[in-house]
């Protein structure tokens, strides 16, 4: 597996954890649908394309895959979300973030990978999954 694609389970299964409550259901940002977070999506506001904002926890939150899949990420609602959760401004913040030149490299990659999968274990342990 190539290290960006390691990276990115790691970093989805810990965005799907940080948003599921202590048995483990996740609820949609978009929509509120509830489930065990391993059916959900690590869904994105901005597209994964837009390496800077890739891995930004502010751009990525669990969603059910009706939203993220079916309904194109439901973007309009995904904004309003993101506003109410971090502040007013936020959505401009991570709008022109991902607009930034970013190239990462293996060891940043690598110690991304490390901290997000160390992130995964502690989660899983606080909620016995």
């Amino acid at each position: 597996m190539a290290n960006d694609a390691k990276l990115w389970k790691a970093f989805s299964e810990y965005i799907r954890l940080r948003d599921s409550d202590s048995n483990g259901i996740a609820r949609c940002l978009t929509c509120s649908r509830s489930g065990i977070w391993t059916g959900f999506d690590c869904g994105h506001g901005i597209g994964r394309q837009h390496k800077a904002t890739k891995f930004d926890e502010r751009n990525n939150h669990a969603q059910c895959k009706k939203c993220n899949g079916f309904e194109g990420g439901q973007q309009a609602i995904y904004k309003e979300e993101v506003e109410k959760r971090y502040g007013k401004g936020t959505w401009e913040q991570i709008v022109l973030k991902s607009r930034q030149v970013c190239k990462r490299g293996k060891i940043e990659i690598d110690v991304m990978t490390k901290h997000y999968q160390d992130q995964v274990k502690k989660l899983k342990s606080e909620k016995n999954l």
